[in-house]
This record gives C-alpha cells, sequence and structure tokens, in this order.
C-alpha cells in the first residue's frame, strides 16, 4: 500500500484553514489539523474520513506560547510521521489602534502571525528538500498588497511580511521541488470577522466583494501545486491589488484612511 502525503494545517478548526484540509483531502492527502478547539476539528477529521477516507491527526495546540512549534514537531515525530505539505493558516485580526492595547498583546500577535509560520517552516524544510517534494501555503491577505490602514495596525505589515517571506523561499526551494505560495484572499465568508468584532460593518459590502472559502481553498492549493510565489484568488481582489500598484502612494493612502473607517473596529 502506497503511504499517502500528509499536510500540516494550522487554524484547521474552521474557515480557510478547514477549507483547505477539506482540499488536500479531496486530493488523496492525510492531514495533521492543529487548532486550539479540539471539537471542531473532530467533527471535520470525521467528515473527510466518511467522504474521501482520509485519517486526520489531531494536535490541540495553543501557538501563541514560545514552545509551541516545538512541542508540536515533538509529537508529530513521537508518532513517526513526515510531514509533506505545511499551510500556516493560524491567525486573527487585533482592533484598535497601536496605543489601544499593551505591548503584550501586540507581542502576542507576532508571535502567532510571524514567528510561528517562519519557526514551523525552518522545522519541516530539511525533510522536504532531503525527499525532493514539499508544498508550503502561507496564508497572507489582500491587505498585504495594499496600504495600510488605521486600526489592525500589525495585520497588513505582517501579511507583506509573508508576502516577501514566501517569494524568498519559493525562490531557494524551486530546485528541490518545494513550491511555496503565499495565499492571498481578500474577503472571505469565515468566522473570522465575528472574533475580530468587526462583522456588522464588513456585512455592509457589496455581494461581489466575497468569496467562498471553499472556492478560495482550491484555487489556493492549486496555485502552491503550479508553483505560483503568490496567488490572489478572485478577481475583484486581482484588481484591488493592481489598482493599489497603479495609483499614487499619497492617493492610495487617502482612499484607505476613508474606508478603513468603515471596516475596521478602531
Amino acid at each position: 500500500m502506497i503511504e499517502k502525503r500528509l499536510c500540516l494545517i494550522t487554524g484547521a478548526s474552521a474557515g480557510i484553514g478547514a477549507a483547505i484540509a477539506r482540499e488536500y483531502a479531496g486530493r488523496g492527502w492525510d492531514l495533521a489539523l492543529t487548532a486550539r478547539r479540539e471539537e471542531p476539528m473532530i467533527e471535520l477529521a470525521q467528515s473527510l474520513k466518511k467522504q474521501f477516507g482520509t485519517t486526520s491527526h489531531i494536535f490541540l495546540l495553543d501557538l501563541f506560547g514560545d514552545g509551541a512549534v516545538n512541542d508540536l514537531m515533538a509529537r508529530i515525530d513521537a508518532k513517526g510521521l513526515q510531514i509533506d505539505g505545511l499551510v500556516n493558516n493560524a491567525g486573527y485580526g487585533h482592533p484598535g489602534t497601536y496605543l489601544d492595547s499593551p505591548w503584550e498583546d501586540h507581542a502576542k500577535f507576532l508571535q502567532l502571525m510571524l514567528r510561528a509560520p517562519c519557526e514551523l517552516t525552518h522545522a519541516v524544510l530539511p525533510s522536504m528538500k532531503k525527499q525532493n517534494f514539499g508544498r508550503i501555503i502561507n496564508v497572507a491577505s489582500l491587505a498585504g498588497h495594499i496600504p495600510g490602514s488605521r486600526g489592525h495596525t500589525l495585520y497588513a505589515g505582517v501579511k507583506s511580511f509573508l508576502i516577501k517571506f514566501s517569494q524568498s523561499l519559493n525562490l531557494e526551494m524551486e530546485e528541490h521541488g518545494v513550491h511555496v505560495s503565499a495565499l492571498c484572499p481578500g474577503f472571505t465568508y469565515t468566522e473570522f470577522h465575528d472574533v475580530n468584532d468587526t462583522r456588522k460593518s464588513v456585512s455592509k459590502l457589496p455581494d461581489y466583494m466575497w468569496m467562498d472559502a471553499d472556492e478560495c481553498a482550491e484555487q489556493g492549493v492549486e496555485a502552491c501545486e503550479r508553483n505560483r510565489a503568490v496567488y490572489i484568488p478572485g478577481r475583484v481582489n486581482k484588481l484591488v491589488a493592481v489598482l493599489a500598484r497603479l495609483l499614487p502612494e499619497s492617493l492610495a493612502l487617502k482612499l484607505m484612511a476613508k474606508n478603513s473607517e468603515k471596516i475596521r473596529k478602531g
């Protein structure tokens, strides 16, 4: 019996993470799922087992901790698992302006959104390089392609970092059969906006601005298979990114200042 490839997905309990899990399961992969909520992962694993025969290994984990990545990799090694794919998806939006929160809150944000993806990637790359195969998706955002907004101060900066990080790794790993891709969704139907308390404001946006999580996942995984270093799903999102590059910076910032108040909390 041929062993299936195994993809590790962070933030796999809901939203784009769960959608990417469904996409990889449909492509014949087994899964290693990790998040802070266990019950949704169990339900997802059962569903994928029934539909695709997928084996899912569940790791309950809080990536906010300094030693979280080492702990996760030790638990994976203890099971004798080899990671062939990695999806750095865990994340959230921290509302308010920069000085509205103590530094400790920002440090936690950077730990989860920036340090953990880099650390996980560094942990799995050696074996991928050795076997000349690997798939890494860093879930960034359309926000990484447009000027920063008032409020959610670190969000766009972190997502922009993930885009550049993915581009560099894509070039470094291409000859070793490892595809690295930054997936940059725009507004997507998930619970993300409920968690950061912006659901009421973003619900006012027109339907054409939104994408379904499963559609986003399908396009993102396929883009990684094609070794696209950066991929923006959806025609509207692509247009927004192009306009952001073409507009004079001063005008783009003014537009962001005007519109961020409509969709950001603080």
